[in-house]
């Protein structure tokens, strides 16, 4: 294993945010670490091409800057489930073409953490769904559970899913994204009692990078033991 993959309970939950504290924490740990999002829709065309948010944000935290194609190979424009801005451009997500790039990635650092689109059942086209990629790349997965009323069904339903589709869950990471939420350390507690894989941290709303970053710590520990 030299990488993770992140994905979510959903969409708008947190996952960049953690894939960039997690890069920001194994950089401080003397990892080599870049950060890969293998398909986005939603991109802005710029001079340079196509360009997604998320995956300029991953590449900003990386240890070294590479080509923007390596961290996004697959960038659509419409800001739709994945599968339909890839129909609507007619070009299909290519498996081949983000393993390529994960291989690129790979020869070039340490770790690479790999940052999902939508949840783990996410549409790619007729056939893919984002978990796909994990198994593309064969990345242990960490699941960002999207704190807010709702949640542990999401939450229970997501874990079950990358399990039973055969990937290894290696922990999950609770975002804050709801800072009305009721009974918050109680919903905590709940999930680390039923999902079947250990806290690797929970972000507060509003943390600072800095402050996600040194939550982040059990998750490097948990993926430098697994590497």
């Amino acid at each position: 294993m030299r990488g993770v993959f992140v994905t979510g309970t959903d969409t708008g939950i947190g996952k960049t945010f953690v894939s960039v504290a997690l890069l920001n924490a194994l950089r401080a740990a003397g990892v080599r670490a870049i950060g890969m999002k293998p398909v986005a829709s939603g991109c802005i065309r710029t001079p340079e091409g196509l360009r997604n948010d998320d995956a300029v944000a991953l590449l900003a935290a990386s240890y070294a800057q590479v080509p923007y194609d390596l961290v996004n190979p697959m960038a659509y424009e419409k800001p739709v489930s994945p599968h339909l801005a890839a129909a609507a451009e007619n070009r299909p997500v290519e498996l081949n073409a983000v393993a390529a790039s994960h291989a690129c990635l790979a020869a070039r650092a340490d770790m690479i953490v790999v940052e999902g689109v939508g949840g783990w059942m996410a549409p790619l086209s007729e056939a893919l769904v984002a978990g796909d990629l994990a198994h593309a790349m064969r990345l242990p997965v960490i699941l960002v559970v999207g704190l807010r009323l709702g949640c542990l069904n999401h939450a229970l339903l997501s874990a079950r899913a990358i399990i039973e589709d055969g990937a290894k869950l290696l922990g999950w990471v609770g975002s804050f994204i709801d800072p009305e939420m009721l009974e918050p350390e109680a919903n905590v507690a709940t999930l680390r009692q039923r999902l079947a894989a250990p806290c690797l941290g929970v972000i507060k709303h509003g943390a600072t990078p800095e402050e996600a970053a040194k939550e982040l710590a059990g998750a490097v520990h948990a993926l430098q033991s697994s590497a």
